[in-house]
């Protein structure tokens, strides 16, 4: 079996590393382009049926007094 020396062993090192992180580059960037594509991914949802529901009693309780629904804004044209 071959003994690599020092500075064979240092090259396949940094080779190896180099890869990784441009490998790494890669995939944030792929992330970045499927997020802009992919706004509404975003958005907070409830991730439950029991947090759904509190979510759903708490916009209900929100309609029925009118101080605590926001206020619209003009849709910009």
């Amino acid at each position: 079996m071959r003994q690599f020396s020092e500075a064979e062993s240092a090259t396949v090192r940094e080779n190896l590393l180099g890869n990784l992180l441009l490998f790494l580059f890669g995939c944030g960037v792929l992330a970045f382009f499927v997020t802009v594509d992919r706004v509404d991914w975003l958005k907070i949802r409830p991730a439950s049926a029991s947090s759904a529901a509190m979510a759903q009693a708490a916009s209900a309780s929100a309609a029925a007094d009118p101080r605590l629904v926001p206020k619209e804004r003009p849709e910009a044209r």
